[in-house]
Parts: structure tokens; sequence; C-alpha cells
């Protein structure tokens, strides 16, 4: 893996192995992107509260901009979306930095303008799979083409004899799937979606996300007895609208909870309200130090780093399957989680496939005085790898600005109930 560097490093240190407070969890990314994107195609005004201000939220704000909507500076106290319902071509090429969401969402919505799109990303973008989309948009009737199956992707949409079937390779990620139920209402004649591969379907929960902010804007999505998805055609409305709390975010919390002698609570989230598949995470966690012989990641991707890091501490080892979406996030997190549990203490953790082996023990020591973690640029190796400062002194996080991403506060956050970094 080769990703931007940074010459900012912080030493973590939890004094007693406590951590002790309450912490309130920033909006959902996932929420905040299909809620930007739902307003932008609904006609009228939509207030949308909760939002999560992150670099991945902003990002998917400016590129609806470039598209002719008007979306007010993302809040979280308020975000204004006006719509005509309609998306303009773009003057130039659309950015997306980094943030999948933003990239997949875009990719299908840039369809609706009645001209040509170019969307491109950053370095890492430029490696992230995009082509199962890209060729259901073809099938569709749509023009779109990359020269290497991810972006920078070229995409022609307007008006056009569409079909109104078309089948998805649904083994890679669901948010392709999301992304083409998103844009269906605003189709002629709405979409069935037909899934392939669609056996253990990865990240399925999200599909649920989708549908029930679809209802919340209007348009309700039902499935078939052959597990097709039947999208009408219709108009959104442009609601008043509540992002949920970031459940993934939870995760690191419930964990800290769990490997501190303190107790960390989380103040705006109740148990059992959310679709969010990260959530299923609680389950596990709250097993430690006795977790399961074998986790299966696949319905809960964002929600292994942090129980990887757990799994260290744990009484057993654990097996993690399911694993292989990790592999095409914002870096391989099935690697970087092998690297940096070895960091730690070399027999830690070792890779078979796309499974991931943690070696745990409750009084698992460090090989050095000090363990550099490497984050990749990935905010989620960065926060889950925070974790093992509560238990191993010298932990040293790289990059620690990549958490922006999704938890800007996460280290004032995690000051705020007791861990201290130092920038060394």
């Amino acid at each position: 893996m080769t990703h931007p560097s940074t010459d900012t490093k912080i030493l973590l240190s939890v004094n007693d192995q406590t951590l002790k407070g309450s912490v309130a969890v920033p909006g959902s990314k996932s929420i905040t992107n299909r809620a930007l994107l739902l307003a932008a195609l609904s006609v009228g005004e939509t207030k949308l509260t909760g939002c999560l201000v992150s670099k991945d939220s902003e990002l998917m704000a400016q590129a609806l901009r470039d598209f002719g909507v008007s979306v007010s500076a993302v809040n979280p106290v308020e975000t204004i979306v006006k719509s005509t319902g309609k998306l303009v071509p773009p003057q130039g090429e659309v950015f997306v930095g980094n943030a999948g969401t933003t990239a997949r969402f875009l990719t299908a919505a840039a369809c609706l303008a009645d001209g040509t799109t170019v969307l491109n990303g950053d370095e890492d973008m430029q490696r992230r799979p995009i082509q199962p989309l890209i060729s259901a948009l073809n099938d569709l009737g749509f023009t779109a083409s990359s020269a290497t199956g991810c972006p920078p992707v070229t995409l022609t949409g307007g008006t056009k004899k569409l079909a109104t079937d078309v089948e998805i390779d649904a083994g890679l990620s669901t948010q392709y799937i999301s992304a083409l139920m998103m844009i269906a209402p605003r189709l002629e004649k709405g979409l069935t979606i037909a899934l392939k591969n669609a056996n253990g379907l990865d990240g399925a929960g999200y599909l649920d996300v989708t549908t029930r902010i679809m209802q919340e804007f209007g348009v309700t999505v039902e499935t078939d007895p052959t597990g097709k998805w039947i999208v009408p055609a219709g108009d959104y409305r442009a609601p008043d609208y509540a992002v949920e709390p970031d459940y993934s975010a939870c995760t690191y919390l419930w964990a800290a909870d769990a490997l501190s002698k303190g107790g960390v609570t989380i103040s705006n989230t109740k148990e059992g309200e959310t679709a969010q598949p990260d959530a299923k995470a609680l389950d596990v966690i709250r097993q430690f130090p006795h977790m399961p012989a074998v986790v299966d990641g696949s319905q809960m991707q964002d929600a292994v780093p942090t129980l990887a890091v757990l799994a260290a501490f744990n009484e057993t080892p654990v097996r993690f399957v399911g694993l292989k979406n990790l592999r095409v996030k914002e870096c391989d997190r099935v690697e970087a989680l092998r690297e940096g549990l070895t960091r730690i203490n070399s027999s830690l953790a070792t890779v078979e496939g796309d499974d991931l082996l943690v070696n745990g023990a409750p009084d698992i020591k460090p090989e050095s005085a000090t363990t550099e973690i490497r984050t990749f640029n990935d905010h989620r190796i960065a926060m889950c790898f925070a974790l093992a400062a509560i238990r191993v002194d010298g932990i040293i996080i790289q990059d620690p600005d990549c958490v922006g991403k999704t938890f800007p506060d996460y280290w004032v956050e995690m000051a705020r109930i007791g861990m201290v970094s130092t920038e060394v």
C-alpha cells in the first residue's frame, strides 16, 4: 500500500488504564451523504439536522453545488438544501477526494444531468473499483466509462430511452446498489434492480439504511420473491430530516468502555433504534474478554478494525471472516490491521486469504518501548489503534488528523474522558 504520509504523530497514554465519562458521537457519514443527495433530488427546501461535518460530507455538499444545487454550509444544527429536483452538468471536473459514498452515489446521480460529467478523486480513490456501477449504468442506456475501472469516470446522461430493469454485480459493494436505488425514482419508469453474486451479500444492512431514508423522502422501495429491488418512478418530497448519530463511531467508545477500568457511555444514542449495521458490533463487544472464536465481519464492516484491536486483549484467539470488501476501503484494512497489530507484538496477528487471525491475550506485551502505527490516511485505522493505548504504553499514531473524515473531534472527546495525546 502506498499512501500520502504526514510528519504529524501523537503519543497516546491513559493513566491506570482508566477512561471515564460520557461522549456524544457525531452524525452518521453514510446517512448524511444519502440525505444530502436525496435533498438535492427533491423539489423545494429541505432542512437537515444532525449532519456530520467532515471531509466526506463537505465533498458531497460541494459536488452538489457543482451540479447547480443550493447547499448551505454543512452544520449539525441546520443544513439547508434548495433544489428544483434537477441536476445540471457541472462546469468542470467534480472532485470527490477519497469519499466512497460521494463517488459511488454521484456516479449514478450524474447521469440525471443532461450533459457530460467527469468525476475524479485523489490517488487513493483512483485505486478504488467502480466498474460494476459503470457497467450497470451503460446497461441502463447511459454512457459511462473509465480507463481503469476506477475514477476518473466520464458520464453522459440526460433524457434517453432507458431500460426499466438492470442487473448489477453485488459482490463488491452495496453502495453501487444504493446509488441506483436513489436515482431510480427520477427515471421515467422507475427501475427494477436484480443482483448478481448476491449470495452472502456483504454490508446488506446499508440497503436497509438507504430504503429507510428514501421512505422518509417519500419513496417506498419494495422487493419481490426473487430478491429484486423495485423502485417506482416519482418525486422525492423535501422533508425536515434528522440524521442519526453514527453507530460506527460508537464502536470505539463501546470498546473503550470494555478495555477501561472506568465507565465510558454515549449520551445521544438508544439501543435498537437504528438500521446501521455496525450497531451489531455491540453484541460482540459485550462478550469481551470472551469474544467468539469466529467473528463474521461481512455485515458490520466498519466495526471490524475496532473489534480486531479489542481482540488483541481477548483471552482466546479470534478469527475474522467475511473481510474481502475491507481490502478496497480507504486502504487495505486487512493488511493495515495485521501490520499495526504485529508492530505491537509480532505474534498478534496473521492473515490467511481474506481472514484475519488475532492471537490475543489479556496481558499482551509490546515488543518495543514505543509502537508507531501507520494509518495509511485511514480514519478507522487511526481511531481503532488509539484503543490499544488503554492497555499498553507507547502507542504512537501517524497522521492523527485523518480522523476528520468521520469523527473530527475524536481526539478532543478522547482527551475529555482521560486519554492524553502528546505530539512527537
